[in-house]
């Protein structure tokens, strides 16, 4: 009996553990979106989120700088179409996304079009995320 309460009580514990391991898209202006064309460095393809990671030229000073953009986890770029393999490095690629509050370059994924006519809408709605309205 007192092995069955500990387990329970554990279990009870870390549940809200689990709750705050997720973050909250407040970062991200969903009141806006951008669209950013440049060069794919790396496309992380993991969880709990997968990510795209670009080179934008920057139009002022010709300067290149490297942009960020958070997408749903495997699952979630799945149901959209997306593959470990749909893009590489090197790829000409243009995102659209929420920017980040902040003016930083990065953003919340919202979609991508590739030069061969592929596009890739959002991810599925995420109870989670204010985005998937």
């Amino acid at each position: 009996m007192n092995v069955r309460i500990a387990l329970i009580s554990t279990v009870l514990l870390l549940i809200p553990i689990a709750a705050l391991a997720h973050h909250s898209f407040a970062m991200f202006d969903h009141e806006k979106k951008i669209t950013v064309s440049g060069t794919l460095k790396e496309f992380e393809w993991t969880n709990p989120h997968c990510w795209l990671h670009v080179n934008v030229v920057d139009a002022a000073t010709g300067r290149v700088t490297d942009w960020a953009f958070e997408m749903g986890s495997i699952g979630q770029v799945t149901g959209a179409g997306w593959k470990m393999d749909s893009v590489k490095p090197g790829d000409r690629i243009t995102i659209e996304a929420y920017p980040m509050k902040d003016g930083s370059h990065g953003g919340q994924y919202q979609g991508a079009k590739l030069p061969d006519g592929r596009s890739f809408g959002p991810t599925p709605a995420n109870p989670n995320n204010p985005a998937g309205r």
